[in-house]
This record gives C-alpha cells, structure tokens and sequence, in this order.
C-alpha cells in the first residue's frame, strides 16, 4: 500500500477555537520517533490498514518474538486469523463492561482511596508513580498476576519498559541493555509469574493465567503473554493517567467540567484527552512485502475524521460518522486493544476521587521523552503537592 499524506490544517471556517492552537503536550518528543518506514498518516488510510486482514502485526519487537515460535508460542499480539480469534473470544470476558463494573470497580475504588490517603499523609507525591501502581494493581488482577507485591512488580516492570531517559549510548551500551533486560525478564518470571502459575495449577480462578493454563500453555507461553499485557494494560495506563492528570491540572475549567460530570461524561472527556495524546504514537504493519507506519498521532489530528481545530483539546468536537471519541487511540480492527474500556474506567475512578482534593496543584510539569520500544511518549516527575489547609 503507498504511504498517503494528507494535511493536517483545519478547514478555514467552522472552528471556535483559534485555529492555531495546539494543546498537545507530547508533540515535541514525538518528532523524529518513527522507524524507517513508509508513513500511512490519514485517518481513513490508517484504519483501512488496520482492518486489513492481510496485514501482520510489526514493530514492538514482533521480529524477535516470532524468531521463537519453535520454543513458544506467539502472544496474542502476534497471533491473526483464526488463531487471534480464537484466542480473542477465549479471553473477551475478562474485559467486558460488566465484568469491569461488578468484578473490578470495587478493586479500582480501593486502589484509588488507598493511594490518595498515602498522597494526603505524605503531602506529595509523582502522579506517575501513583498511576503506575493504579494500573498494576488493576492489570495484575486481571492477568492473574496476584501472588506478588505489587509495588515491587511494578518497579520491576518500570524498570524493563522504561526507556526514554536513558543516556547511555554505543554497542556497548546496547549488549548491556539486552543483557539486563534478559535478566529483569527472569526475574519477572521467578518473582511474579511463576508464583501466579504454581498457585492456579492448584486453584484455577477467572483470569487470564488459568484461562492459558486451561488452553495448555507452557510457563514460558505464559511469560510472554504477561509481558504483552504487561506493556498494553499496565505501562500505557499508566503513562494516559498522568498525561490526563497533567492537562485536567493545569485547566481549571476542564478540572470543573471533569469532577461535574457522570460516569459517561468524563469518560467522553478522557477520550478527547487521548485521541489528542495517543499513548502509543505509531503502529506497524506488514503488507505485502514491506513494512509501513501508521501514523496515529497524525490520523487522530486529521480534520476531515475527527472536525475542525484538531490540535485543540475540545471536549464539544464534532467529528465525522463513525470516528470514536479516542479516534485510533486504541487501534482498530481485530487487533484493537481489549482493555480499552479497563483502561478509561480506572482513569476516571482515579482521576475523580485525586481532582477532588481541594488543595491539590501540579507542583512540576512532568519531563517528556520518548519511548521507541512503543513508539510513544513517556511521562516523568509529574509531581503533586496537597498544600496544608490553614484556618481563617
């Protein structure tokens, strides 16, 4: 397929933001982030391709993954056809709107009151840090992940994701962070996974690990499919929380709006967030014999899909028949992520009960960097102050 380009400037008319206005907050560590790669930018092309059920999942390492097949199976992120299919179907209910309601709600609400307390005792803390552990907690449930300390799940997930602020540089440099991340992967296993594994050959229960045991799945199968969800359903929560968090800080009306808001209001608030700051900036395809990249960050700010000013953050926006309120934010086709409602319900669980503090302010903007290994932005050092409420 032959990369489209289509222009980004709104049409001339229509728009009642300044036309020129851009509220994105991750565009600058987003310039230069594509792989060497024929770029699908418009809207329609993007979700063409993404629906293309020819197309083969590329890019977060797919190569070296698939290099394993004759030890492991593929993760479900690499798997298409009737195997995804099957796969999809077989794990669809750990994510539906009624599970999240009445299995995960109360987890969401219990997590957020207990890292909010921590907040108000201490008087500070990073936003980043908090929603990282807001997303593990959440995602480990659901994988299966249980029989470990989440806060040292989540550094050692943080520690082998994480990848924008890194300095070092070099051959050298390079063999060392395959070497540690080799090691960081087997204690992943030994620390988290492992443990989850033993305790469900025991004691099936309804999540993921027992649904892959079920299915005959090895330990280093399920390793695998851990470290997908650990990068879908834990790292780019927490990276969408704090870029959330961050824009609903510093706009005190969109603060307002958000806290006035039901359930479905601010979760219609939260897509316009990501649609503008999609956490995962580029996917990758095969097609036919090449590889393109499909620029999501362009086709979300295509005015022809998603309406006029599309740089602009504007929680009223029009957009075109059949453009969803996070546009390709969570992809599209059989590959579309299946956490996305998981995701935007612990965002707004969280988000309501923080923004509720009344003497909470954004005491540092976090730094911006960009994370190749997702192809997308990463968040650091967002840091939260509860100012001491003084009697008059």
């Amino acid at each position: 397929m032959s990369a489209q380009l289509q222009s980004l400037d709104p049409p001339s008319g229509g728009c009642p933001i300044d036309h020129a206005r851009d509220d994105r907050k991750s565009a600058s560590a987003a310039q230069g982030g594509l792989l060497s790669a024929p770029e699908v930018t418009g809207f329609e092309a993007v979700r063409a391709v993404l629906r293309d059920s020819e197309a083969r999942q590329a890019g977060f390492k797919a190569e070296v993954i698939l290099r394993y097949r004759g030890r492991a199976r593929p993760p479900i992120l690499y798997l298409h056809g009737e195997a995804h299919r099957r796969q999809r179907s077989g794990t669809a209910r750990f994510f539906t709107p009624r599970v999240v309601e009445t299995r995960y709600r109360a987890l969401m609400e219990r997590t957020s009151d207990a890292l909010i307390a921590r907040l108000l005792r201490n008087g500070s803390a990073d936003l980043d840090r908090l929603s990282l552990e807001m997303a593990v907690t959440v995602a480990a449930q659901i994988v299966g992940l249980t029989e470990s300390d989440i806060t040292g799940m989540s550094r050692r997930l943080d520690a082998f994701f994480s990848t924008a602020f890194q300095t070092s540089k070099g051959k050298f440099a390079e063999v060392m962070s395959f070497l540690l991340g080799q090691w960081r992967m087997r204690r992943f296993y030994a620390k988290d996974v492992k443990p989850a594994i033993e305790a469900r050959r025991i004691a099936p229960r309804e999540d993921v690990i027992s649904h892959l045991l079920s299915e005959g799945y090895t330990p280093l199968d399920i390793l695998t499919e851990c470290f997908t969800y650990g990068a879908a359903g834990m790292v780019t929560t927490r990276e969408f929380i704090t870029m959330a968090g961050w824009h609903l800080l510093e706009r005190p009306d969109l603060r307002a709006r958000f806290l006035a808001a039901g359930a479905d209001g601010q979760v219609d608030l939260l897509e316009e967030i990501l649609r503008l700051e999609p956490v995962v900036g580029t996917l990758y395809r095969h097609v036919g014999d090449g590889t393109v990249a499909l620029d999501i960050r362009a086709a979300n700010g295509d005015a022809a899909a998603v309406g006029s000013c599309p740089h602009a953050l504007d929680p009223d926006r029009t957009r075109a028949p059949k453009v969803t309120g996070p546009g390709l934010a969570f992809g599209d086709g059989e590959h579309r992520c299946p956490g996305a409602g998981v995701a935007l319900h612990e965002s707004a669980v969280f988000l309501d009960r923080l923004l509720r503090i009344p003497s909470l302010r954004l005491d540092r903007a976090p730094d911006v960097g960009w994370n190749p290994l997702v192809a997308g932005y990463e968040l650091r050092g967002c840091r939260l102050v509860v100012d001491p409420v003084t009697s008059p």
